[in-house]
């Protein structure tokens, strides 16, 4: 597990590759532990909106497919990553030990 943190919002956890993915979305080194500064941090939410919208991304919504869209997996990263830009913090993440 890899647990995104920011001063003024719940910690987020993710599985590894799930996570993994989300770094590589922001277009930020897969390195763990990482961060953003707070002036990284708007063009990383830029970056995983904008691909989470595309057509791959909202894949895994259907009744018959117990699979999890890459959109809904990132929407609480998306809310961390816009909290972190109203107060001007920056976001770590790291191995959980959980």
């Amino acid at each position: 597990m890899i647990v995104f943190r920011t001063k003024h919002h719940a910690d987020i956890m993710m599985l590894d590759q799930v996570a993994l993915n989300m770094i590589r979305l922001m277009e930020h080194s897969e390195v763990v532990p990482g961060a953003l500064t707070d002036d990284e941090v708007e063009q990383a939410f830029n970056r995983l909106s904008q691909a989470i919208k595309t057509a791959s991304a909202q894949s895994g919504d259907s009744w018959d497919d117990d699979s999890v869209s890459m959109s809904h997996r990132g929407q609480p990263l998306l809310d961390l990553l816009a909290s972190a830009m109203r107060h001007g913090d920056y976001v770590t993440w790291e191995k959980s030990l959980l």
